[in-house]
């Protein structure tokens, strides 16, 4: 990537929140985290420091449980099915487990709260990238197969050129991470960090 490819490009970090993958937080206690997982930030973190310090845009995605009247966290069927943990004041939005982990703290332009697997899905994501600028995304986070790949698909539909971060991305099992990379490769590049950044320094 050269000076000029980096200032239209912008890094989208999908979901790396404290309630995902910090001690404390809901997947914490819920015993969802992968050791795969909270090895991402130190991976991604790089990278992001990288894209600023070339004039390019870092965006996050936050994954969001708005309440209901009650105050009860508004959860979709089968999200509720998948992690009956979750419970009130997880990933309410402005909570400290909605946050994004700290590795990221100086780091994020812009951040969407979003509902659904894809950064895009009703945000205004596409808006701003648009407004920055921005030709070329380069996507990692939680998980590969749901919304790393989501956003990946969607991206790809608005005509960006996408690629994905192979060691930046996890999934809750090694064979689904990869499979979901390989499908992936139809609409994306696939890179690992250290090539990435490798190639900007060149």
């Amino acid at each position: 990537m050269s000076s000029l490819d980096i200032r239209g490009t912008a890094l989208i970090v999908v979901d790396l929140q404290n309630d995902f993958l910090v001690p404390g937080g809901a997947y914490d206690r819920g015993g969802a985290v992968s050791p795969q997982a909270r090895a991402l930030p130190a991976r991604v973190a790089p990278v992001a420091r990288a894209i600023k310090a070339g004039g390019g845009f870092v965006a996050a995605s936050q994954f969001t449980l708005w309440p209901d009247a009650q105050g009860e966290p508004m959860i979709s069927p089968h999200l509720k099915r998948l992690r009956p943990f979750l419970s009130k004041g997880d990933f309410a939005a402005g909570s400290a487990g909605h946050a994004n982990v700290a590795e990221f703290d100086g780091l994020i332009d812009v951040s969407v709260w979003k509902v659904a697997y894809s950064a895009f899905f009703n945000t205004q994501l596409d808006w701003v990238l648009r407004r920055a600028g921005i030709t070329r995304l380069i996507v990692a986070g939680i998980v590969t197969n749901g919304g790393v790949a989501s956003t990946v698909r969607d991206a790809h539909m608005r005509d960006y050129h996408v690629t994905v971060l192979a060691d930046g991305c996890a999934a809750p099992t090694p064979a689904m991470h990869d499979a979901a990379l390989a499908d992936l490769k139809t609409v994306a590049d696939i890179v690992t960090c250290r090539d990435l950044l490798d190639g900007m320094r060149r």
